[in-house]
């Protein structure tokens, strides 16, 4: 199993070093995304007391032509402090903080979608837009391979691998369990976690979060993720299909709902919903990952749990459609839906957006209106 030298490091001697005091002084880490949409890079100062709110926190910059972000000749980029968490990694009180970025004009960067998605998402705070976030993962050792497979071989088939107990069935649990009390402690919004389908790959839930809170809390716990990860030496990837074959991928089936959903009779709009949606498939397919739809055309392929990527549809129940509406909400008429087409990489910025756009502001077409 191939880890990362830096895993191999004396855990205890740091211990002695993290312990120290630091006196009123404060450590802040400014996280943002990159050029890639998918990456994330941090940087830490020092801040002369604890931030109490967002606004306490400064603004920084960065070399934006080492993030796929800028040019060399003009590199310097804005990080704007947009969300505020307690810092898991070097506890209290320091803070891990969430940024936006801004290019040397302060117009926001081509890979800066919070800004247009909070813009939207304030035009239907009204509506009190609900979400959850499954987010899917694979855990990988740093020679891509994934975690506790033969070296040269594979596992035994899918079957006794989803929420499985036991060491030949679940794969890296203590990731998996380091992951979601360093999320508790940051104040992420994190629900739940099972192992899934296919060995060394699991699922945490972020939500339910109202508006922009859903972005912020999803990022922030990759990030939290992939620190966890870095400390056991071993990758965690978002890839929708990193194994081919007869293997299940990684989406982020996003849940959503309103005040109207939610309340007696709110079948009907959610209905009134997805009949929307059906009608804007392919927009929404190229928000739904990074790449424009790409990566998910190797895991939308109607099997494995999954819709045919060209073709949308919606079932109660059904984990084969493009919506699915849970069992207890046909029931009850009232609730929530489930979209299942989003990529374990998608931006759930562009995601969330696309579904307010869509469902709540009645866009139609192929492109989003700009306001």
């Amino acid at each position: 199993m191939a880890t990362s030298a830096s895993a191999q490091l004396s855990k205890v001697v740091k211990r002695q070093y993290m312990e120290l005091p630091q006196g009123d002084k404060v450590q802040a880490m400014y996280i943002w995304i990159d050029g890639t949409g998918e990456g994330l890079r941090c940087k830490t100062r020092t801040l002369d007391s604890e931030p109490k709110s967002i606004e306490d926190l400064p603004e920084w910059n960065f070399d934006g032509s080492s993030t796929y972000q800028s040019e060399g000749s003009n590199s310097d980029m804005y990080l704007i402090p947009s969300a505020m968490f307690r810092d898991p990694f070097r506890k209290d009180p320091n803070k891990l903080v969430l940024c936006e970025v801004l290019k040397y004009n302060r117009k926001p960067a081509e890979t800066n979608p919070r800004h247009t998605c909070k813009k939207i998402m304030e035009m239907v705070d009204h509506q009190i837009p609900w979400f959850g976030m499954e987010q899917e993962y694979t855990i990988l050792g740093t020679d891509g391979h994934p975690f506790g497979w033969p070296s040269n071989g594979f596992p035994g088939p899918q079957g006794p691998y989803y929420c499985g107990v036991g060491a030949d069935k679940a794969y890296g649990r203590d990731i998996v369990e380091a992951h979601y009390k360093a999320c508790l402690y940051a104040g992420v919004m994190i629900c739940g976690t099972n192992a899934e389908v296919m060995p060394a790959q699991w699922e945490f839930q972020i939500g339910p979060c109202e508006g922009i809170n859903m972005g912020d809390h999803l990022w922030v716990a990759r990030f939290i993720l992939h620190r966890v990860c870095e400390d056991f030496g071993v990758v965690a990837s978002f890839d929708p299909k990193p194994i081919p074959g007869n293997w299940n991928g990684a989406g982020c089936h996003t849940n959503f709902s309103t005040k109207e959903m939610r309340e007696d009779g709110g079948l009907k709009c959610i209905e009134e919903c997805i009949d929307k949606l059906g009608k804007r498939h392919n927009y929404h397919i190229r928000a739904y990952d990074p790449k424009g739809g790409l990566d998910n055309a190797r895991r939308l392929t109607g099997h494995h749990e999954t819709s045919n990527i060209h073709e949308f549809s919606a079932g109660v129940a059904n984990r084969g459609a493009s919506i699915r509406i849970p069992r207890t909400v046909g029931q009850e008429k009232k609730g929530y839906f489930e979209d299942r087409r989003p990529s374990a990489n998608c931006d759930p910025y562009a995601v969330t957006e696309a579904l307010i756009r869509t469902c709540l502001l009645d866009e139609e077409g192929e492109e989003p209106v700009d306001y």
